[in-house]
């Protein structure tokens, strides 16, 4: 038989630049991912859902966890995905905007159950679990953030500890483990990314129009393109939470353009790339950036792709494994 081809010394460096990246997330823990002073906010499952949108928007945040103080147990994680559902519940009954007010974050479930969505994100893991177990399971549950629950020692009771997202673990591998410098195979020789069936809106497309497509194809964000398809901002799901903010469900009648005009003054922007970019700069720009996506652009800024946390954690953990080790 012939043999094989002989390793390049990119494909090498690539291959023991990943091996070094899974080494470091099996000997860490969740918790050692955690800041070493934050805040948790937790919200009951018998709060109005408007006051829990309040509270999300004064904190800055867009998740919490969920708890049932009728039984003492974790109930799930509330995320922007759980409010565009309702928005999408009232779009199809209209009579239940007069009860809006009303809705309590225990009924999500049906609510999400009658429009036919994934419903509340309730995955979880021990933070003295290996972090290469908590990537491994946000992989597989399709979570973009994982609550770690502990289990009080005297009650023996449930008890959230702090939420650990895909942003937090990338950049604590940026931070932790230089072998990302070993990264240099650009984009266009990588299995990474989305470029087919890529959904798009422009700046006069209706904001219910990407809601309709964030829930269809359960994504977390819509590039928006001009008629040459050039790239000229990303609709993103934490978009709609600035709009109805203070209950005001009117805003959601406004096109793309001027409901992106209600971001705040720190809005960071939108980051993008090229084909010929490589993970040691995109790990570089995690590292310095609080980046959620790359949107992949061409010479003339003409869309390409998308690159998400999701497709990167997914390419550090399973590229070069057997097809045994590979998510289902």
């Amino acid at each position: 038989m012939p043999s094989s081809r002989p390793e390049s010394a990119i494909d090498r460096d690539q291959r023991i630049g990943l091996q070094r990246i899974r080494d470091f997330l099996k000997v860490r823990t969740s918790y050692d991912v955690l800041p070493l002073s934050f805040r948790l906010i937790i919200f009951d499952t018998s709060l109005l859902v408007k006051k829990s949108l309040a509270i999300l928007i004064q904190n800055g945040i867009v998740s919490a966890p969920l708890w049932d103080s009728k039984t003492s147990t974790f109930a799930g994680l509330l995320t922007t995905s759980d409010y565009i559902n309702l928005i999408q519940y009232y779009w199809q009954n209209p009579d239940a905007v007069k009860r809006i007010d009303q809705f309590k974050l225990n009924s999500l479930r049906d609510i999400e159950k009658a429009i036919g969505v994934s419903q509340l994100e309730t995955a979880s893991i021990h933070p003295l679990q290996p972090l290469y177990k908590a990537c491994r399971h946000m992989l597989e549950t399709r979570a973009r953030r994982i609550p770690l629950v502990d289990i009080d020692d005297e009650t023996g009771r449930a008890m959230v500890v702090s939420v650990v997202t895909q942003y937090r673990i990338l950049k604590f591998v940026a931070v932790n483990v230089h072998e990302t410098q070993l990264l240099r195979k650009p984009l266009r020789h990588l299995n990474l990314g989305t470029y087919q069936n890529l959904e798009t809106a422009s700046m006069e497309t209706p904001v219910f129009d990407v809601i309709h497509q964030l829930v269809n194809f359960n994504i977390s964000s819509v590039p928006i393109v001009n008629s040459d398809n050039v790239v000229t901002n990303v609709f993103e799901a934490v978009d709609v939470i600035t709009l109805i903010k203070g209950a005001n469900y009117d805003e959601l009648n406004l096109n793309v353009g001027e409901a992106l005009q209600k971001r705040p003054e720190d809005f960071p922007g939108i980051y993008t790339c090229s084909m010929d970019d490589r993970l040691d700069t995109i790990f570089d720009t995690i590292r310095k950036s609080r980046v959620h996506r790359l949107v992949i652009i061409n010479e003339n800024s003409q869309l390409v792709g998308i690159l998400t946390l999701s497709d990167i954690l997914e390419y550090i953990l399973l590229e070069g494994e057997s097809d045994d080790s590979r998510l289902g």
